[in-house]
């Protein structure tokens, strides 16, 4: 029937229904270009944006071993075996020989071999980690005012309370380091301590240890202005439905944690000033592009999400897109090669390479087709490329915002635990304990330690041991 009504067209309507039909293909050609973008768009994974990989709702297959083998749990061939070493002489509390009855093989008495022994040690809880003292303040009568007066406790034993500084210290690394809530606190306490405490007696002991932590925490905030190296990242924090903002500032050797209801740049202007002279390694994050804009602070951006954005074009459906986004990525890869060659190569020879293959990754990047989503791209590397290639020609920064993101692992698991804070003081405690835990592990310190230090000082009313590495 169609054949027909064809045949009974003239030329000139032929040629207007190939026109209107030509038009309909040309305009379904761009609808569905733009559904696969957008569908592209919707497939974004830890793989190819920023998203983390929680947010992945199918996982990535986990990475074939190179021999084509199954990976086995446990120890694998090759692997050194570890072994606990011995404890020293003096962390020894009770020494028991063994000596054998007669020979294994029933040869009959056996005479002391000339030979070191064997030593095998064995670690125990005794019955009742805690030391109960007790004060007997005695009473004295003065006729003259005809009073009785009880004699005073030591001042840092009315501070302390109930709890000393070292049974204080406990409940900071439990709350803190494990993650316990106070009723776990206080299960604790009660099954492994034989100690009845109730989780306000907890919650107050929480508060001492967060204003012995108050003047180290004050010390650290001041000296963050004068880094010449830090690391930056955000994470949320919720507060009674509230949604806060934990910013991490991680130095060389310390780590500051800060609250803040904003995520704008106004809470890096609060904490690193208009005036900040050192390089923050960041992601390219609007806050941050905005505190680079108004005060000229020189930033490294992080290198793995702008190859995960180039990664980004690779999917999309239009080839010249696709084509520009293979050419940035080699030129990233020659970059990184050049990176992992640097035991092989002299310093100077390094560094010749590795600022001409980070100028490459500037030229391809500058140069994007009319597209839309590669013109985005080319907009960065216009804006900011340098920000991109700072770590070239500034000495110690790393092309990677890592060790800012380590250090919110911690942070994250704590607020899965303990669902954020109710209040300011609840949030206090958060900056300090966790900017405490995260400058223990930096500089190898332990955190219990501390905490008894700065708690002895406290309650003594002495002056509270640094964080600072120079510290007293």
């Amino acid at each position: 029937m169609k054949d027909v009504l064809l045949q009974e067209l003239s030329r000139d309507e032929l040629v207007a229904l190939a026109k209107q039909l030509l038009d309909r293909v040309a305009e379904q050609d761009r609808r569905i270009a733009a559904l696969e973008a957008e569908l592209a768009r919707f497939r974004k994974d830890s793989s190819n944006s920023s998203k983390p990989p929680s947010s992945d709702i199918v996982k990535p297959p986990a990475r074939p071993r190179a021999d084509g083998g199954k990976r086995h749990i446990g120890g694998q061939p090759g692997h050194p075996r570890h072994e606990h070493p011995l404890l020293p002489a003096d962390r020894v509390d009770r020494t028991v020989e063994r000596r054998p009855g007669s020979c294994p093989k029933g040869h009959g008495r056996m005479r002391r071999a000339n030979l070191p022994p064997k030593v095998s040690q064995q670690v125990g809880l005794v019955e009742q980690p805690f030391v109960v003292t007790e004060y007997l303040r005695l009473a004295y009568w003065r006729p003259t005012c005809k009073e009785i007066h009880y004699a005073p406790l030591p001042p840092e034993v009315e501070r302390a309370g109930f709890f000393d500084s070292r049974a204080t210290a406990l409940v900071g690394w439990l709350k803190s380091r494990s993650h316990g809530s106070c009723h776990t606190v206080q299960e604790f306490l009660r099954d492994i301590g034989r100690i009845q405490v109730s989780t306000g007696f907890l919650a107050k002991t929480v508060q001492k240890i967060s204003a012995a932590l108050e003047e180290p925490y004050a010390e650290l905030e001041a000296a963050v202005r004068n880094e010449l190296r830090l690391n930056v990242d955000e994470t949320g924090h919720p507060e009674n439905k509230r949604n806060l903002w934990t910013w991490a500032f991680r130095a060389a050797l310390f780590t500051l944690f800060k609250i803040d209801p904003s995520r704008g740049s106004q809470a890096l202007l609060e904490v690193l000033g208009a005036d900040f002279k050192g390089v923050m390694g960041c992601d390219y994050f609007s806050a941050c592009r905005k505190y680079l804009g108004d005060h000229g602070v020189l930033v490294q951006f992080r290198l793995a999400h702008l190859i995960r954005d180039v990664k980004f074009l690779l999917s999309l459906p239009d080839p010249v897109t696709r084509r520009y986004g293979e050419r940035l990525l080699k030129a990233l890869r020659q970059m990184f090669r050049v990176i992992h060659r640097r035991e092989q190569m002299a310093p100077e020879r390094f560094q010749r390479k590795l600022e001409r293959a980070a100028e490459l990754v500037l030229c391809v990047g500058r140069r994007a087709p009319e597209r839309v989503e590669a013109q985005n791209l080319a907009d960065r590397f216009r804006k900011h490329g340098d920000a991109y290639i700072r770590f070239v020609t500034t000495p110690g920064i790393e092309p990677t915002n890592n060790l800012a993101e380590q250090v919110m692992r911690f942070l994250v698991i704590d607020r899965r635990i303990t669902q954020g804070t109710r209040s300011e003081r609840g949030r206090r405690w958060c900056e300090r304990i966790w900017t405490t835990v995260a400058t223990c592990a930096q500089q190898g310190r332990s955190l219990f330690d501390y905490l008894c230090s700065a708690l002895n000082a406290h309650f003594a009313r002495h002056p509270i041991p640094s964080l600072l590495p120079s510290g007293p």
